[in-house]
């Protein structure tokens, strides 16, 4: 599922000329912007049909305070519709997808809850990465301001009940890198991805997941 802002001249050594010249400019960069976040996302999802890489991951309040530790981890997918996401610090967590079912599997709590795909994917995030769908159907997409060096686009779900209200993401060369999730309480998550390969070669073990012995299993 990676950065300095221009610092701009005072207002009051701008002639009017150049307000309104640089107001122009600026309209042109934004909706260069719009139109290269839409494309670089669609040629990701098109392009892109296996990648692996790692990520970082962060939550904090309305007010920036951090709700938890930072999760560490693994990823890797293959469209449509496979992909793992495996959290290594600060507690193993496994998120897996094999293309019918996705397992969410917990091994300190020795529970592993199982749901069919058609109720998982849909408008959530890991649709926007891993889906094969067309995004518009499920989202609603609009340009947004660069910053970090990134061209952002955000991704609003058409459901009311998706589980949050919208995600940014930001793209560095051709590749996301960065996503931030708001969900309803203000609540803001945000994955770094890194170290991204594209269209390795994938066992078929990868996206393949048994409940150790002892484990629990709900399905829902």
């Amino acid at each position: 599922m990676a950065h300095a802002q221009a610092q701009g001249t005072p207002a009051g050594e701008l002639r009017v000329t150049e307000v309104v010249a640089g107001s122009g400019q600026v309209a042109q960069t934004q909706r260069q912007q719009g139109s290269d976040a839409r494309a670089l996302l669609q040629r990701f999802t098109s392009t892109v049909k296996t990648a692996t890489g790692q990520f970082s991951q962060e939550s904090r309040d309305p007010q920036g305070q951090s709700l938890s530790a930072m999760q560490t981890g693994r990823f890797s997918f293959e469209r449509p519709g496979k992909f793992r996401w495996a959290v290594d610090q600060p507690f193993e967590q496994l998120i897996l997808a094999d293309g019918q079912q996705l397992y969410q599997y917990d091994p300190d709590l020795l529970q592993v809850s199982i749901r069919p795909m058609s109720q998982a994917l849909g408008a959530s995030p890991a649709a926007l990465l891993f889906g094969s769908t067309s995004l518009e159907e499920n989202f609603t997409l609009e340009s947004q301001p660069a910053r970090d060096g990134l061209v952002w686009l955000r991704a609003t779900p058409r459901q009311t009940d998706a589980g949050f209200s919208h995600v940014d993401i930001g793209f560095g060369e051709s590749l996301p890198e960065v996503l931030e999730l708001l969900d309803a309480f203000g609540q803001k998550t945000r994955i770094r991805l890194s170290n991204i390969q594209v269209n390795p070669a994938l066992s078929v073990e990868e996206f393949h997941f048994s409940a150790p012995d002892g484990v629990d299993v709900v399905r829902m």
